[in-house]
Formats: structure tokens, sequence, C-alpha cells
């Protein structure tokens, strides 16, 4: 997928596996150097090419589905739900901090996140096989999930998803109708079996994008697990680059499961912005707990898109 014209340096072949041999050992220009017998600058030009042309195809391996994929999407969370009425679900969203070297102050303190360490956000959301639909890097570790979301171009253009369906988040987000759909979970304390069994089933479908980032951190752990010695305006590029190759790992049937110890489920964030009623969807959410708790019918996906 890569282009292949380069009218001087080393093959193709040799040049991708120079870059994978990094992103797999993380280890130094120095040591990759070594392993490949190619001066070290060479390796340091290398990596920062065939990462720049992945970038170029990001959009091929990381998209929304179609139209007519959304039925299929859907009935994937359903499954992973064990209830028909999340078959309106689009994709789970989440946040996942990954570890760099920061920047000289004065920037330094804004990569520290809440647990104390300097980081670089990845958003991400997925269906229900753990393939990446969309991914937002680059905000600084101490930007809240909530902000993050605002910040992304999913958000503020409303790309995404598509009427009648929506997001799954946790309690790090705000429940959304508007300018997208994103459900959450019923705070603490529980009202009652209704919010209870709704919450149960929430969680049950959007831990996926929980296990999603353990396949990532499984697969790329000189990336996700100890900090990143780039700069960290290259960081986000790295990031995308092993997002595309979790995906096309995905594609062959090439699927390395999360170890437990690397799962590092990070809930709530503490205050989430409270949001108008005309954006709000706690409506919508009241209509799928009552559904979750009742027999019977809905999805078509839940017969209107009127969430008033």
């Amino acid at each position: 997928m890569l282009p292949r014209q380069k009218p001087h340096g080393w093959s193709h072949e040799i040049e991708v596996a120079v870059c994978l041999y990094w992103l797999a050992c993380g280890t130094s220009y120095r040591v990759t150097a070594n392993i490949f017998a190619i001066p070290r600058a060479t390796v340091g030009r290398i990596v920062h090419s065939i990462v720049d042309d992945m970038m170029a195809i990001v959009h091929k391996v990381i998209h929304f589905p179609k139209p007519e994929e959304m039925e299929e999407v859907g009935a994937g969370f359903a499954r992973l739900a064990g209830h028909e009425a999340f078959r309106c679900t689009a994709g789970a969203i989440d946040g996942c901090h990954v570890r760099i070297l920061p920047p000289a102050e004065p920037q330094k303190k804004c990569y520290f996140n809440r647990k104390f360490f300097p980081s670089v956000v990845l958003q991400g959301v997925c269906d229900g096989k753990g393939k990446f639909l969309d991914i937002y890097i680059g905000n600084t570790g101490s930007v809240h999930d909530a902000l993050v979301l605002r910040r992304s171009p999913m958000y503020k253009e409303s790309l995404y998803p598509p009427a009648g369906f929506f997001l799954l988040g946790d309690g790090g987000y705000p429940c959304l109708q508007h300018p997208l759909t994103l459900m959450t979970p019923y705070r603490q304390p529980i009202a009652g079996q209704v919010e209870a069994r709704f919450n149960k089933h929430h969680a049950k479908a959007r831990n996926i994008i929980e296990r999603t980032f353990g396949m990532l951190k499984t697969r790329w752990r000189a990336i996700f697990l100890r900090a990143l010695e780039i700069r960290p305006l290259f960081a986000p590029k790295v990031i995308a680059a092993c997002c595309i190759l979790h995906n096309l790992c995905l594609s062959t049937d090439d699927i390395l499961e999360e170890e437990e110890e690397l799962h590092d489920e990070d809930e709530d964030q503490g205050n989430v912005p409270d949001e108008d009623r005309e954006s709000s969807g706690n409506n919508l959410r009241t209509r799928l707990a009552a559904q979750v708790s009742a027999p019977g019918e809905l999805p078509a996906c839940l017969r209107e898109h009127d969430y008033d």
C-alpha cells in the first residue's frame, strides 16, 4: 500500500523491515543500525520516511463503515452486550495515554496526566471486532477525555455516528445527543435495577475498546509500555502507524490478545461538564435502559430517530 518509487537509497523491502523492527523492538537508532548493518543516520531517515508514507494511507486503513456495513457493526455490539437494544451501537470510544519524554519547560507540565507521567492522548473508536474506525492523537496528557472529544474532527464536524446510531463511552464522557450521539453509563449511586441492568450490558459492549488498546499494547510493547524517546511532534505519527498496523493484522486474522497485566481501565476521570438539555442524551439513555429491562422488540434502529 505504500509508495514504492524511490530514485535512490535502500530497497523498499529493507526500509519497511527497518521501520517495523524499530516499532516492534523500540531500540535506539544505533542498535537498529547495527542489526541491519546500515548507518545510524540512515535508520532515522528511513523510520521518518516510512512513518510519513503510512500517514498518507491512514484513511484507507482506518475509516468509518459504509452505510451498508452499519447493520453488521450493530450486530457485533448486540452480541457483545447480550441484548438487542445495543444493535444501534456504531462504535466504542475511549482515550489511552501513551508515555513520552516531554519537551523542556514551559511546555513540559502540560504533558503530565492525572497519573503523574508525561503522555500524549490517543482517542480511539473501534467496532465490535476491535478494528479502529477513527483515531485522534496528539493532545497533551493533561487534557481530559471529554475535551479531547470536543476537539476532534469527528465531534466538531458531526462525522460519526450516522443518524439512528450511537457510540458507547465510559463515565469520563458526557451523555450526548448532539453534535454526536454518545451513551455513557449511569453514575453512582444507581437508582435501581433498570439502571443497573443498563450499566451491565453497556459495560459488556463498551469493553471492546479496552481490549483493543490492550491488543495494541501487547503487540507494540516498546511503543506503549515505556516512554517514547522521540520528539513529541513525531510521537502521534508513530502511534498512528501502530494503529494502522493493528487494523492490517486484524484483516489477516493475525490477532494477538491482550495480556491481563496490560489492561489499564481508566474509567471516570472526575468532573465531566454537564450538558444542556438540547445536547444531552439522557432521554435516549432512559429509553435504552427501559428497553434493556423490558421484553419485546425494538431497534430498527430504536424505531425512530427522534430521541427527544
